[in-house]
């Protein structure tokens, strides 16, 4: 999968979640999203990763069990940020799955309800 097609599968899936906005990260170009202006998944300018904000424990789990496909960004890893590799075959349904826990840890309350009503 190129990096295009990977960063348009994270767009899809980012978009897909109730009033989510696309825009870059202070001076970078590359897709961020958000919630009321909160991020909640960033993408790096060359395409090959993104980041995205994970519960207690789950840094540690996803980069023990899979370090060629997760480790521990710069700067926002010691906040129990994630990054995941989009140059290596990823389960999509799982980067699915923790975009939308990284949302439900950024979105206000109403809008998880939203979610879980759909």
């Amino acid at each position: 999968m190129s990096d295009v097609d990977a960063l348009e599968r994270v767009r899809e899936i980012c978009l897909s979640l109730p009033e989510v906005a696309e825009k870059p990260f202070g001076g970078h170009t590359a897709p961020s999203f958000r919630i009321r202006d909160k991020l909640f998944v960033m993408t790096s300018e060359d395409g090959l990763y993104l980041t995205f904000k994970a519960g207690p424990g789950v840094q540690d789990a996803l980069v023990s069990e899979a370090p060629e496909r997760f480790f521990v960004p710069k700067y926002v890893g010691a906040k129990g940020w994630v990054g995941a590799r989009l140059d290596v075959g990823q389960d999509w349904d799982e980067i699915a799955e923790l975009i939308e826990d990284s949302y439900r840890l950024i979105a206000p309350k109403r809008l998880v309800r939203l979610l879980d009503r759909d």
